[in-house]
């Protein structure tokens, strides 16, 4: 097995298209479900958050197991060929899949450089697939070094001392828009979800005022703005709520909709006078539908915009030692990986041996019947022993050599020599090059 990520995310794809690929929890088991039917995926993880939705994959084969890939997230998102979504992904194999899921892990190819919700997000998606029987050894250990890495990231460099997250960003271009900035105004969060909550919580720190909450289940919402000292508005009343806001945050988990454009028409029109009624559209799918985006009055951001806003932000000092700690523990890896792959060889060598002592101990029996019970185990004994003597450095050496680059054709080596069978993985097609994140 080998592994593959594919996937889209802020940097490839149209919030149009992440819509249509994103997939809420209560549907992951079913994504795993139909990854685990195609015939080349061996096992799978699935990645959902608001600005990428990505699939990690063991496979037999490269092609087989990107056509099924693409073939399961074709049809989840509703485009007749897969083709019609080839151009919005990515695709990483093997080294390059282990380098992206380190990096995925420690915040380096978040929209917000070292935001540490991802490693959460990444927690969550390794415990659904473990839930749901999907992840083999080979995306245990993936998905186990992946979070530590991202720890290790966020405990030996400063990548995340400036607290920054996907809100706080949002705030930052949000403030663009409101004449004085942010400090006093009225704010209203929709949704009392992880993403609500990190809402609530940058908002308080940020001097904003009043803040409301409101969300579908009002007791999430009261139990939420109680905790930070806001005030929990009725879901029916968010007209009204939206009328006294001036910057509102929406992060909700619904698949439709929570802000129309005849809402938004209504809030508007009795604001006149007052600055522009900012909306961070942080969901995905989108809380604003696609055509009250342009309400006068009204300037929506949604996770489009704020890309856009955050393309050009240079790498910082911690951000290069984060990607050399990412390059040292990618190689790590790929020692263990190429270690994990000489081991069928050393079996099957280990095997061919014992399997030639036991054929000679059966001739010697049928040649000399007069041995004793005593004598036949003293002969097997030491057979056995200069055997394994004999196999014990080439096996050793082979392991080690076989975890430094190019280690596999000493494991190979070894097959041809012996005429060792053993069934390989078939990935039997050269890799062609192929893009990473554009």
């Amino acid at each position: 097995m080998k592994l593959l990520v594919v996937g889209a995310s802020y940097r490839t794809s149209p919030v149009p298209v992440l819509e249509r690929l994103t997939t809420s929890p209560a549907d992951l088991p079913g994504m795993l479900s139909r990854l685990l039917a195609q015939p080349y995926v061996g096992e799978a993880v699935v990645l959902s958050t608001c600005n990428r939705v990505e699939v990690y994959a063991a496979v037999s084969g490269f092609h087989g197991g990107l056509g099924d890939i693409c073939a399961v997230l074709a049809a989840h998102a509703g485009f007749d060929v897969p083709a019609e979504l080839a151009s919005h992904l990515y695709v990483h194999f093997d080294g390059d899949a282990v380098e992206h899921t380190f990096k995925v892990a420690a915040g380096l190819d978040s929209m917000v450089i070292g935001e540490p919700q991802i490693l959460g997000q990444l927690r969550d998606a390794y415990h659904t697939a473990t839930e749901a029987d999907s992840a083999g050894r080979l995306l245990h250990e993936l998905m186990q070094q992946g979070l530590r890495v991202g720890k290790r990231a966020h405990a030996e460099t400063g990548i995340d001392r400036a607290g920054q997250s996907v809100v706080t960003a949002a705030l930052e271009v949000a403030a663009e828009h409101l004449p004085g900035g942010l400090d006093g105004r009225p704010a209203l969060v929709i949704g009392a979800g992880a993403m609500g909550a990190l809402s609530v919580a940058t908002l308080s720190r940020a001097g904003v005022g009043p803040l409301r909450v409101t969300n579908r289940n009002a007791g999430r919402a009261e139990r939420l703005a109680e905790a930070y000292g806001a005030h929990a508005v009725g879901y029916p009343d968010v007209i009204g709520a939206l009328r006294d806001a001036d910057l509102v945050v929406s992060a909700t988990a619904s698949q439709t909709p929570v802000l129309t454009r005849e809402i938004l028409e209504a809030a508007a029109a009795a604001r006149t006078g007052r600055d522009p009624l900012v909306v961070l559209d942080l969901a995905l799918p989108r809380d604003v539908a696609p055509d009250a985006a342009d309400v006068p009055g009204v300037v929506v951001l949604d996770i489009d915009r704020l890309a856009e806003a955050r393309r050009d932000h240079p790498a910082s000092a911690d951000t290069v030692a984060v990607e050399n700690i990412v390059a040292a523990e990618v190689e790590s890896f790929l020692g263990w990986l190429r270690g994990k792959d000489v081991a069928p060889t050393v079996a099957a060598l280990r095997g061919r041996a014992d399997d030639v002592v036991s054929a000679e101990l059966r001739r010697l029996n049928q040649r000399h019947p007069e041995f004793s019970d005593d004598q036949r185990a003293d002969v097997a004994k030491t057979l056995h022993r200069v055997v394994q003597q004999l196999l014990h450095s080439p096996t050793v050496r082979v392991r080690q050599l076989a975890q430094t680059p190019g280690g596999d054709q000493y494991a190979a080596l070894l097959r041809d020599l012996f005429d060792l069978d053993i069934p390989q993985a078939t990935h039997a097609d050269a890799v062609p090059e192929i893009g990473g994140d554009a």
